[in-house]
C-alpha cells in the first residue's frame, strides 16, 4: 500500500546571534555650503564606483589579485588610497551579490520549467495531487503554457550562458528606479525629483574602518563628542576648510541608540564604518555607523529550552505564540501579535518591529526561549507552482520571512533571549490535527495557527507533535486509561505504584491504613497473605 512521502524533519538549533552593529543618526543643522560639498565628494566617489565596477564586471571570473591591485591603483590617483580601498571592497561585494542572485534567478527558472513540462505532458483536466500539480483546465490554458514553457526555457539557456561566462547585470542606483523613469506619470513623480533620486542612489560616501587609527576610521572621522570631519578626493581638495585637506561639517551627531557603544570604541580607536546619504523625499542627511562584534555565545538547545518555550507561528499579518512548559504541556491562553504591510517599506518595517518587541518583552518576563519556524520560500513563491491561485501566490510573496528572522535574531540577542529555529515541516497541518480540536473549549476557539504554534514548540523541546492515544472507552477493560496531555517524565505512570503517603487521605481512611496501596497483588486477590479473615470460600462439595 503506497503512501505519501515524508520530508526529512531536521533537528532544532540554536540560532546564532548577530555579527555586527550599525546605528544611523540625522546630521542636523548642516549650512547649503556642507550640503553642496557632500553632494560633490558623493558624485566624484560614484562615478569612480560606476567606472570600477565597470572594469570588475568586464573581468568576469578570470578576476585576480592582480586586477585588483591594478584597480585601486588608477582609483588612489583620483581620490585617496582609502578611498580607493573602500570602492573596490564595495565593488567585489557588489559582483558576488549578484552572482548569489544570478543562481537563485537560475534555480527560479529551472523550477518554473519542471513544473510547467510536467502539467503539460498530463492530460487535459486531469486533478492533481496534494504533492505535485495536475493537469491544466482548457486546451486554450495548455497552449498558453507551452508557449510561456518555450520563453521561460530561452530565458533559462541565456541565464546559464552568462553564468558559465562570468557576466552579471547590475545597474548602481537600482533597475527599478531606473525602469520608473519611463513611467513618471503612473509612478506620481516629477523628471526632477526622480532625478535628484536617482543622483542620490548613484552617489558613493562609505569608508571602512581601521583598528588603531585615531577614532577608529581616517577618511571619515567622528570624535567622541559628534563632530564629523572629511577627508576629501584629491581633486576636490580645495574645498578643505580644516588643515590636511580635511572639511569638518558645522553639525554634531551624538546616536541616541547605542551611543554608549560607539562611543567606547572610537575612544579606544577601535574600526567603525561610516556611511552618508541623502534623503531626498525628506531633505534631510543622515550619518550610519557600524561595526562588527564578537560572535554571541550561544547557549546548548538543552539548556534553551530547559525552562520551556514560546512557540511562535509566522503569518501574512500576524505572530500566532503559545507558551509551552519543558515537558511540552500548554500554559495559559494563546497570544497574536498583528501587524500590517500594507503601505511604504518604513511603515512594513515599523509594523514587524512592533510586534516582534511585543513577543520579545513576553518572553523575557517569563525568562523563556523563542522558537520559531525555519521558514524559506523561495521555491513555493514560483508562478507555475500554484497556477491561477494568484492570492496565495500574493500571500506567501508577501510574507516577511528573511526580514522579521533577522529583525528578531538581533533584538533578541538584545535582550538575551534565545532563539531556537524548527523544520518547518508539516507543523501546520500536525498541529490543526491534534491540537486543534482538542484545545477548543466553549470559551476558547483556537485557530490553525495557534495549534501550529503548539507543534513548533513541541518540536523545539524535542517531543512529538502527536498526542498521547486516547484512552478506551467507559467500561472498556478500564473506565479510565492513560492521559492524553503530556506529563513530566518525573511524574508516575497510571499503572504505575503510588508513592506511600503517611496520613489519612480522606476522612474516612484513619492514620495507618493503605500500607498496601500500591501493591498490585494485595487487591481482592484470592489466597493472598493480605486475607487475613477466616472467612475464605471453601471448595465446593463434589456430592450433595
Amino acid at each position: 500500500m503506497g503512501g505519501e512521502v515524508l520530508r526529512v524533519v531536521a533537528a532544532p538549533f540554536v540560532v546564532l546571534g548577530p555579527s555586527g552593529v550599525a546605528v544611523r543618526d540625522r546630521l542636523k543643522g548642516l549650512t547649503a555650503g556642507d550640503a553642496e560639498v557632500l553632494r560633490l565628494v558623493g558624485d566624484h566617489l560614484g562615478s569612480l564606483a560606476s567606472r570600477d565596477l565597470k572594469v570588475r564586471c568586464a573581468a568576469g571570473t578570470d578576476h585576480d589579485t592582480g586586477q585588483w591591485a591594478e584597480r585601486k591603483r588608477a582609483l588612489t590617483q583620483e581620490s585617496s588610497s582609502r578611498w580607493a580601498g573602500a570602492i573596490t571592497k564595495a565593488t567585489h561585494d557588489q559582483w558576488a551579490l549578484a552572482r548569489r542572485g544570478q543562481l537563485v534567478h537560475i534555480q527560479g527558472l529551472e523550477a518554473g520549467v519542471r513544473t510547467l513540462a510536467h502539467r503539460l505532458s498530463l492530460p487535459v483536466g486531469e486533478k492533481g495531487t496534494k504533492r505535485s500539480p495536475g493537469g491544466y483546465r482548457t486546451r486554450q490554458e495548455w497552449f498558453a503554457k507551452s508557449r510561456r514553457l518555450h520563453v521561460l526555457g530561452d530565458r533559462l539557456e541565456a541565464a546559464r550562458t552568462d553564468r558559465e561566462a562570468g557576466v552579471v547585470h547590475v545597474v548602481r542606483g537600482g533597475r527599478r528606479l531606473l525602469n520608473t523613469r519611463h513611467n513618471l506619470q503612473a509612478a506620481q513623480r516629477s523628471e526632477e525629483g526622480w532625478r535628484r533620486r536617482w543622483e542620490a542612489g548613484r552617489r558613493f560616501f562609505q569608508a571602512d574602518g581601521e583598528s588603531g587609527r585615531r577614532f577608529g576610521n581616517e577618511t571619515v572621522r567622528v570624535t567622541p563628542e559628534g563632530e564629523v570631519n572629511i577627508k576629501l578626493p584629491a581633486p576636490l581638495v580645495h574645498l578643505a576648510n580644516a588643515p590636511h585637506g580635511r572639511y569638518v561639517l558645522a553639525t554634531k551627531v551624538s546616536f541616541p541608540h547605542r551611543g554608549d557603544q560607539w562611543r567606547d570604541r572610537v575612544t579606544a580607536n577601535r574600526a567603525v564604518a561610516y556611511r552618508i546619504h541623502e534623503d531626498t523625499v525628506r531633505g534631510r542627511w543622515y550619518l550610519t555607523a557600524s561595526w562588527t562584534i564578537p560572535p554571541v555565545k550561544t547557549v546548548p538547545l538543552e539548556t534553551a529550552r530547559a525552562g520551556g518555550v514560546i512557540g511562535v507561528d509566522t503569518n501574512a499579518d500576524h505572530l500566532a505564540a503559545w507558551h509551552l512548559d519543558h515537558h511540552g504541556n500548554l500554559v495559559g491562553a494563546p497570544r497574536r501579535f498583528d501587524f500590517d504591510l500594507s503601505g511604504t517599506a518604513q511603515h512594513r518595517d515599523a509594523q514587524v518591529r512592533h510586534a516582534l518587541i511585543r513577543l520579545l518583552h513576553w518572553a523575557a518576563r517569563r525568562g523563556l526561549s523563542v522558537a520559531i519556524e525555519d521558514l524559506d520560500f523561495a521555491r513555493d513563491k514560483t508562478r507555475e507552482k500554484h497556477g491561477r491561485r494568484k492570492r496565495f501566490r500574493k500571500l506567501i510573496s508577501g510574507m516577511p520571512i528573511a526580514g522579521l528572522r533577522a529583525r528578531l535574531v538581533a533584538m533578541a540577542a538584545e535582550l538575551g533571549i534565545t532563539v531556537i529555529a524548527v523544520n518547518p515541516a508539516y507543523t501546520s497541518r500536525w498541529g490543526a490535527q491534534h491540537w486543534q480540536k482538542p484545545l477548543t473549549t466553549k470559551t476558547r476557539k483556537p485557530t490553525r495557527h495557534d495549534a501550529a504554534s503548539v507543534a513548533i514548540g513541541r518540536r523545539a523541546l524535542g517531543h512529538p507533535i502527536r498526542r498521547r492515544t486516547a484512552p478506551p472507552r467507559n467500561d472498556q477493560r478500564d473506565r479510565y486509561g492513560h492521559r492524553t496531555a503530556q506529563a513530566g517524565s518525573v511524574a508516575p505512570g497510571c499503572e504505575e505504584t503510588r508513592p506511600r503517603i503517611p496520613g489519612p487521605r480522606t476522612r474516612c481512611a484513619p492514620p495507618g491504613r493503605g500500607a498496601k496501596a500500591g501493591d498490585q497483588n494485595a487487591h481482592h486477590r484470592s489466597g493472598h497473605s493480605a486475607e487475613h479473615e477466616s472467612w475464605q470460600q471453601d471448595s465446593l462439595p463434589l456430592s450433595p
